[in-house]
């Protein structure tokens, strides 16, 4: 007969689950104290009425404060229970792995000394509950409601609003960044005729702007005008360019791929007939000559060049004709005019300055002198110039989405000088309107911004939902509180976006200090997000914020760019639907708006109720599978 070794034996089993009790007992100790500590410092008037949902998030933060890896090793070879699910119900997860094992010792008297906490089964009602306190109801067959942006089409098209309530729609999401209370005003009517006809109901979520930090205007130059004739593969001349020249008092034509087009005033043009030319000196001093071959129906002449040129609304052009002996002479000297300008370029390389500047002064780029040494540095203001009196020198800077980054190398009067460190290595052109961010800089700014405070009277008179963008704080959501409370807005949702290095910090003050007083969601919004904490660490944060809503039953809007490429150019992305089914663990996931939104919403119906067969938040459901037989 096989002898059991040592390890095996029943008094070196009772030793270790002994040991493995006090280790249970000790930790059970330190999430009750090291919860208190945290309840404290957010409730220390009323310790009585907090509620049971913030206890848990208390709890479970205690418990995450350890590391509990060697101690689920050794759960596991007893076939106890991890503890990698105890999210929404902290206390009788450790509860009931004790009660287990003081059976097993025979100590029985230690299981339950302390307060038992949340039940399991309450815990993850709670969290539904929570959710369709939010929402609403979830559709039949699916669990995870869908959130859309609305696009501007939706204040125009009654039909639009109608088909994405039809084909899912459970939320619908008005950006206030864009558009104004008029335009709003139509989507909401347009959306709840659509849930009158449908007999549905579809949430509104008016989701406030914030602070805007982005790149300033652009100055504008006359443009330059390249003009090329057709040559074939050899590089000659197959057909000159074609250019129209129109009256200055007209519109432009409709022509053909090919074909420039200016405008000149009606009496110049009025003195040209076929046959003259206009000879000019171009931008890089090339002589060359247009030469007039028709007079148009509308007015204008049509004109051939067989040479490339580039010219500017500077370019002066000589009109000729031949006169009787055959020689040229000169009819009147004009300058073409062409209908807008055109921002100037800014191209910024690796190891360039620019200067982010205060002065709302438009955008220039670099002053060079001829052997193109740098002058003068690029500049560009920032729209929240406030923002720049909180930063030093070494802040890392990321812009348009992270596509140039760089380093504050010093500050200056008028802002601070930048470093760019990080571009692709044909430079990048930085454009108006591009996002900044400042990654980990405390800016000191107001949770709400002006146009904020001028929205909010609006939202709290028509949404359900108020989104609440680049919150930080718990004294960011109390000021939100308080401000909806001033204009009647006390039984809005709010919707937190975590987009910041410190609302990922401060993410349990934020849950703790509106749990009780607001209806909450949370949004995992992966644009900001990922260029604040970088791209390497987003899944990682992505998993935790849903780990602590989950502890404080707080509903989750996943909102990573969800079928981006579907939405926006009708093309599947095999990355984006693995990301998609990754959304069907947050209890709402969001699709950015698009030219092909229905069939992005489609797919993701579809991917969301085949995956909650198989996944409800962290675990597996193992339903009977196809491929086992």
């Amino acid at each position: 007969m096989t002898q059991r070794p040592a390890s095996a034996t029943p008094d070196a089993s009772l030793a270790d689950l002994n040991t493995l009790t006090d280790a249970m007992l000790k930790l059970r100790s330190e999430v009750v104290s090291g919860a208190e500590q945290r309840l404290k410092k957010f409730h220390p008037d009323c310790p009585d009425i907090i509620p049971f949902s913030a206890r848990n998030l208390a709890q479970y933060l205690a418990l995450r404060a350890i590391d509990l890896r060697p101690l689920q090793t050794c759960l596991a070879r007893q076939g106890l229970s991890s503890l990698g699910r105890t999210e929404a119900h902290v206390m009788a997860s450790i509860n009931q792995v004790l009660r287990v094992l003081t059976r097993l010792t025979h100590r029985n008297h230690e299981a339950d000394p302390e307060p038992a906490g949340i039940d399991f089964e309450r815990g993850r009602h709670t969290l539904k509950e929570n959710a369709d306190h939010l929402f609403g109801t979830p559709p039949a067959g699916r669990q995870v409601r869908i959130m859309v942006t609305l696009p501007r089409e939706a204040a125009l098209h009654e039909d639009l609003v109608q088909k994405l309530v039809e084909t899912g729609m459970d939320c619908a999401r008005i950006n206030c960044a864009h558009d104004d209370p008029e335009v709003w005003s139509a989507m909401i009517r347009h959306l709840r005729a659509a849930e009158r006809r449908l007999n549905s109901r579809c949430t509104i979520l008016m989701d406030l702007a914030g602070h805007k930090l982005r790149t300033g205007p652009l100055a504008h130059r006359p443009p330059v005008s390249h003009v090329k004739p057709r040559r074939n593969l050899l590089g000659r001349v197959m057909q000159p360019a074609q250019i129209i020249l129109n009256p200055a008092n007209g519109t432009l034509i409709t022509v053909g791929e090919g074909v420039y087009q200016y405008l000149l005033p009606a009496p110049c043009l009025d003195r040209m007939q076929a046959g003259d030319r206009l000879v000019f000196e171009d931008t890089r001093g090339k002589k060359r000559r247009m030469s007039i071959v028709q007079t148009l129906d509308h007015g204008g002449r049509l004109a051939n060049l067989d040479r490339g040129a580039y010219f500017t609304q500077s370019t002066h052009f000589v009109h000729e004709r031949r006169n009787g002996m055959g020689d040229w002479h000169e009819i009147q000297t004009l300058q073409l005019d062409w209908p807008a300008l055109e921002p100037v370029t800014i191209r910024l390389f690796k190891d360039d300055l620019l200067h982010l500047t205060r002065t709302q002064t438009p955008g220039q780029p670099a002053t060079v002198d001829e052997n193109g040494q740098c002058l003068l540095p690029a500049h560009i203001a920032c729209t929240t110039p406030e923002a720049l009196a909180a930063l030093e020198a070494g802040q890392k800077i990321w812009i348009d989405d992270g596509k140039i980054g760089g380093t504050v190398d010093h500050l200056t009067d008028d802002g601070v000088m930048i470093r760019i460190t990080h571009c692709r290595p044909q430079g990048h052109r930085l454009r108006p309107d591009r996002g900044i961010n400042f990654p980990g800089a405390s800016l000191n700014l107001p949770g709400l911004s002006p146009q904020d405070l001028e929205h909010l009277g609006f939202v709290a008179a028509h949404a359900d939902l108020v989104g609440y963008s680049f919150v930080e704080s718990r004294q960011d959501m109390i000021l939100l509180m308080d401000e909806l409370a001033r204009r009647g807005g006390s039984g809005l949702g709010i919707v937190a976006k975590i987009e910041t290095c410190r609302a990922v910090e401060n993410l349990p003050e934020i849950i703790l200090a509106t749990l009780g007083r607001h209806r909450l969601g949370v949004m995992i919004a992966c644009g900001d997000l990922a260029v604040e904490i970088g791209g390497e660490r987003l899944a990682e944060i992505q998993e935790e914020i849903l780990w602590l809503c989950e502890a404080a039953h707080v509903t989750v809007i996943w909102a990573t760019q969800v079928l981006e490429s579907l939405a926006k150019e009708g093309l599947i992305s095999r990355p984006e639907l693995t990301d998609a089914a990754m959304a069907g663990r947050a209890e709402c996931v969001m699709l950015n708006k698009g030219p092909y939104i229905l069939d992005a919403l489609r797919t993701l119906d579809s991917i969301l109720v085949r995956m909650q067969a198989h996944q409800h938040k962290k675990t597996a459901q193992l339903q009977a599978l196809r491929l086992a037989g």
